[in-house]
């Protein structure tokens, strides 16, 4: 059961999150929220009592981020009932459908789907057909399972199977510490590379690590672990005489002979 209300900001925490709230984002936010209010409520789920009776965040980081920038004490929330993993895979449900997740960033989130899925109902049989454990599920969530974890995922986000494979490739086989340095760099949106970087020996994703960390920058990281020579830095004059080369053969005749005019010239010059 869900409702939604208004509820006091200082009431909500703000739990350990998939995705970090950026500053820029939550600021662009706060401008569209000044011209045209908040569009889309966040979504909380109610703590126990017990623990203060307040809320905790499920989804909507940055426009909670973007509200609290506008000195506002209060804001429109959907409170759904749900448990810490239910409330995760709400988190990811809406991550997954924003446009502006990078790629490490989604296959991050459609692991941790898969993850806690498994968790609370049990784990799916890559192969298809009924979970290893469906002693413990309901007979719909078997048969939502029977079709693979892909292709449930898929249907139930809108995305597709060979995209939700790919994601799981990475998030599976790019080593933890790579993929903390790749966060928030532009490495992290290109899916051909994290793919290419995920099939690497894990120890050697390791070290790659240790190398970004060190010198900032994938490619050369990547050639210090490979302990390939750094190339060499083209001669200046080599390719001035390229370019002299390449200029005479694309000229007609008489820019040729004017060419060899003002070399003789050049020389006499030089020759006094």
């Amino acid at each position: 059961m869900a409702d939604y209300k208004m509820i006091p900001i200082a009431e909500i925490v703000d739990p350990e999150r998939l995705r970090e709230v950026d500053d820029n984002h939550a600021l662009a936010i706060q401008s569209s929220i000044v011209e045209h209010g908040l569009l889309n409520p966040i979504t909380v789920r109610a703590t126990p009592a017990a623990k203060g009776g307040k809320y905790t965040l499920v989804a909507g980081a940055h426009r909670l981020r973007a509200m609290t920038l506008n000195d506002e004490v209060e804001i429109e929330a959907l409170v759904v009932s749900a448990d810490q993993d239910g409330a995760i895979l709400i988190e990811v449900e809406e991550n997954l459908f924003r446009n502006d997740l990078s790629a490490l960033d989604r296959a991050i989130a459609v692991q941790t789907y898969r993850d806690v899925w498994e968790r609370k109902y049990g784990k799916i049989n890559p192969k298809g057909g009924r979970p290893r454990n469906a002693v413990n599920l309901t007979e719909l969530i078997a048969e939502e399972a029977a079709k693979g974890f892909s292709t449930h995922v898929a249907e139930k986000l809108g995305l597709s199977v060979s995209a939700i494979e790919r994601a799981q490739r990475i998030a599976q086989q790019l080593h933890p510490d790579l993929r903390t340095k790749l966060r928030n760099t532009p490495v992290a949106d290109n899916q051909s590379v994290l793919l290419k970087l995920a099939k690497m020996e894990p120890e050697k994703q390791r070290k790659t690590a240790l190398a970004v960390a060190e010198l900032g920058d994938l490619q050369e990281a990547l050639r210090v672990v490979e302990d390939q020579p750094k190339p060499a830095k083209p001669d200046p004059q080599a390719q001035f005489f390229s370019k002299l080369v390449d200029a005479w053969a694309r000229a007609n005749q008489q820019t040729k002979q004017q060419f060899l005019d003002h070399i003789g010239a050049e020389l006499r010059r030089d020759g006094k």
